[in-house]
Formats: structure tokens, sequence, C-alpha cells
């Protein structure tokens, strides 16, 4: 039988509960998730941050950290040079292989709930709270963003008629990867009065022209990004496919800071209330 130290056995404890509650001296906190970050922050904790992964951008002053690479793509050496006492970990880190090294390093290892709706942005501010030793600020922090998503959902319900929204992920080289059901994109869009033009798929997938243009979308959503997987309006309507839609008929293309959209964290009321305003020109 493997046998693994005292503080190992507790972190994977820790992980399957999903609930950690760890005490508030542990230093050298490593957080992997730019939603858990955030929370991170806005508990008071950012004073302990070692390090960060890729996705972590916000606060920018969390920039400055050392980057230890993209979290479904992790380094358990990189993570472990730094010297963690504490890594809290969003739920779709890996690969797999390097998470189960972490976890049985002998670090506490707190695994976050992964959601791509608002009804699990509560619990995740929770879970993260617990694993700081700090239960109550996350929970004042659980509900204030408690209130600000259900006055979104409320918002939504009061749209009379819903806009169709295509959230493409990418278009690299004309193929275009767009946002289906149970997305995190079909999530944001929904919460913001929208309707996801996305539909017959799960997750993030390629979808074809006949699909794009029997989707009809009003709007088109892109995350606002530079590099290689930017891509010009003009660009956009210039795709076959899109351009035949009504949205790349009239130019209708929303672009958003893609942590502030899908990252489902405590900025989520406020991402809904700029989509809103983008897709039906008024305030909230």
């Amino acid at each position: 039988m493997m046998r693994f130290p005292k503080p190992a056995l507790m972190a994977l404890a820790l992980a399957n509960l999903g609930l950690p509650a760890l005490a508030e001296s542990q230093e050298r906190l490593i957080a992997l998730g730019g939603s858990v970050t955030e929370i991170v922050v806005l508990l008071g904790e950012e004073g302990r941050l070692v390090a960060r992964d890729s996705t972590s951008t916000y606060p920018p002053s969390v920039e400055a950290l050392p980057d230890v690479g993209y979290i479904r793509a992790l380094s358990p050496e990189n993570v472990l040079a730094l010297n963690p006492a504490l890594i809290i970990a969003d739920g779709d880190a890996g690969p797999p292989a390097a998470v189960e090294v972490l976890q049985s390093a002998g670090i506490p290892f707190a695994v976050m709930p992964v959601t791509h709706d608002a009804d699990g942005i509560p619990a995740k501010i929770t879970a993260v709270g617990q694993a700081l030793g700090k239960p109550e600020e996350g929970a004042t922090l659980a509900a204030s963003v408690s209130a600000g998503l259900e006055a979104a959902k409320i918002r939504a319900a009061a749209v009379p008629v819903k806009k169709k929204v295509l959230f493409l992920l990418s278009m690299n080289g004309g193929k275009l990867m767009a946002g289906g059901e149970g997305s995190s994109a079909e999530g944001i869009i929904e919460l913001a009065g929208g309707e996801n033009a996305a539909v017959g798929f799960q997750g993030y997938k390629p979808i074809t022209d006949e699909a794009i243009i029997a989707a009809a979308p009003d709007v088109i959503l892109m995350m606002d990004r530079e590099g290689d997987l930017a891509a010009a309006d003009a660009e956009v309507v210039a795709h076959p496919a899109l351009g035949e839609t009504p949205a790349g008929k009239t130019g209708a293309i929303i672009r958003m800071d893609g942590l502030l959209l899908l990252g489902f964290g405590p900025r989520t009321p406020e991402a809904a209330e700029q989509l809103y305003q983008a897709l039906y020109g008024v305030k909230g």
C-alpha cells in the first residue's frame, strides 16, 4: 500500500471534499485559476500570494507575480519550486497527472468547485474563504455577489425579445470555435438577457458554416484579445458564413475582457450588466 505523509493525506481529503478549511496562519499561497485569484485578493490575502497561473490577470497587480503556466497545462515542478504552504486551485486545473503530483506532495491542496453558471459562484467564494481560514469574510462576499447575481437574473427575465448571441472562442484559419450548451459563454449570455445561438452541442467545439447560417445570430460575442488568436471586425464580417448572418450584415460585434466575461467569479454581476448594456443599449 502506498503511504502518503500526513499533510498529503490532509490535502487529498480536502480536495475530495471541495470545501476545505485551513488555518489562517498558512503563508506562501499559490492561486490557480483567474476567479480563484480574484476571490483571494478580495478577501484581503493578496500579500500571501507568491505565484499565479496565466489566467490570473486581475487585478493587474497580480501580474507581477511569477507565472507557473496555464491552469490546464500545469508543471508540478514550476509550482513546487516556489515552496508554497498552500495551493488553492480551480476545479479545472490539470492535467490530471500534474494535479495528482501536487496533491501528493505534502502541501495542503484545496480544489474549488467548477461552475459555468451564476448559481455556483457563491459556493466557490465560500469555499475559498474556508480554504483561507476566513469563513466569515467569505460568507459576506458570497452574499454580496449573490445579490448582484439575483439583480442580473431579474433584469434578464424582463427582456421582452431576447437577442440571439453567438460566442466565438476563436476563428483561426477561418475555422470557427463556438460556445455551445452548458458552456460558460452560454451562462453569461443568458445572465445578460440574451439567448445562446449555438445549440445542439456541449461546451466549446468547432461549428460549421451551415450551422452558423442556420443559427442566425443577432450579435457576435468575442473576447477582446491580442496576438495570433485576435481577429479584427473586418475579418469577422468577411467570413463567408458570419457575413450571411444578421450580426454579420449589421456589424453587430461585441468584445469583452475574457476573464471578466467567462471567469464566473466575483465580477460576474458586472460582466452581466456590461453585456446587457451592449446588447440592448440601456443601463440595467
